[in-house]
Order: structure tokens, then C-alpha cells, then sequence
């Protein structure tokens, strides 16, 4: 079982950037796929991102191609998520979650909170305009 622990983020102003990051512990990260997601006040939880197992297939919203990077470091147990030309509605809590890489679809990944079985606690992001 793996635990998740999301930091990195903060009150920043429009333009700034942000590198958040998911320390990963009590399991072979390794073998799991990474997302983030994101709940802004009033919305439901949303994907934004997810990195396969290796590190080397990523996946994006939409919304936020070219704008969000994810990386993973497996010998660091990270997964970092740069977030460049924040704006005001980036604003959200920020969550990283895990599931069991067998377990899970790679074309696309998981893109659905409840196909995630491990969760952070989330890192507050709010952008000032």
C-alpha cells in the first residue's frame, strides 16, 4: 500500500509558476500509475494529468495541454507537476493519486477519480489575478 503526500503549492499571481509535487511511500512506486487531479471551489474533482509506471507515456485534460508538465522520478518516489502562465482559474486543490499499474488501462490512463485507488491529501493552489 502506497501513501501520498501532495506539496508545493500556494498563493501565487497570474503568469507565476508552480512545480508541485506527490512524495510517494510504503510501496514500490514503481508499479503505479500517478495522476493529479484538481476541485475548484463549487466543481467536482477533475484529471489533469497522468504518467505511466516508467515515466515515459504522459497524459493531459484538455484544458491544460501545454501548460501542465508531469514527470515522475521512480528512484525519488516523485511525481512532479509544473504548472507555467497560472491563472485565476487554475485555483483548486490539487491531489495526486495512484493505482496499481496492472490494474489499470494505459491507452489512455485512468482519467476517472474513481479508477485511483490511493490518494493525497491535497495542496491548496490559488492564483490572485
Amino acid at each position: 500500500q502506497v501513501q501520498l503526500a501532495e506539496s508545493g503549492g500556494g498563493l501565487v499571481q497570474t503568469g507565476d509558476s508552480l512545480r508541485l509535487s506527490c512524495a510517494a511511500s510504503g510501496g514500490t512506486f514503481s508499479s503505479y500509475v500517478v495522476g493529479w487531479f484538481r476541485q475548484a471551489p463549487g466543481k467536482v474533482r477533475e484529471f489533469v494529468a497522468a504518467i505511466n509506471w516508467s515515466g515515459d507515456k504522459s497524459y493531459y485534460a484538455d484544458s491544460v495541454k501545454g501548460q501542465f508538465t508531469i514527470s515522475r522520478d521512480n528512484a525519488e518516489n516523485t511525481v512532479t507537476l509544473l504548472i507555467n502562465s497560472l491563472k485565476p482559474e487554475d485555483t483548486a486543490v490539487y491531489y495526486c493519486a495512484a493505482v496499481w499499474a496492472i490494474a489499470a488501462p494505459t491507452s489512455p490512463p485512468p482519467l476517472h477519480d474513481y479508477e485511483y485507488t490511493y490518494w493525497g491529501q491535497g495542496t491548496q493552489v490559488t492564483v490572485s489575478s
